[in-house]
């Protein structure tokens, strides 16, 4: 496991304004959010070789770069629980902002994303 990145200030500015509009949970909180069994559709948002390295158990993949474009057709149904998440929380808060202004009305980004995952000891797959 790789130490978390260090990111410049504009990218951190624009993570922080995008973490103003949107819902966030930690890892404890998902766990407990997971454990009462609502329905919710967990998704990976990192890049495909980041994904085929290894992922959340029972996650589904949607990359950064084709979220947008394919969420619609995945997930038409915008009011559906979806739980983002990505290497740390960064680009998963991107997500998040970027799902509300297209409508999902649902969505939350996992703060501490796959590190914070691997870190709980939860389960993976490859």
């Amino acid at each position: 496991m790789s130490a978390p990145k260090l990111h410049h200030p504009a990218f951190l500015a624009l993570v922080n304004d995008a973490k103003s509009r949107i819902r966030q949970m930690d890892i404890v909180e998902y766990c407990a959010f997971a454990a009462t069994g609502v329905p919710h559709l967990l998704i990976d948002i990192r890049e495909d070789h980041e994904w085929q390295q290894g992922h959340a158990a029972g996650a589904h993949h949607l990359s950064r770069g084709i979220l947008e474009r394919d969420i619609e057709t995945r997930v038409p149904d915008k009011s559906t629980a979806l739980v983002l998440y990505c290497g740390g929380g960064f680009r998963s808060a991107l997500s998040a902002d970027s799902l509300a202004a297209m409508g999902y009305t649902n969505v939350v980004s996992l703060d501490g994303g796959w590190r914070a995952w691997n870190e709980a000891g939860l389960p993976v797959e490859a």
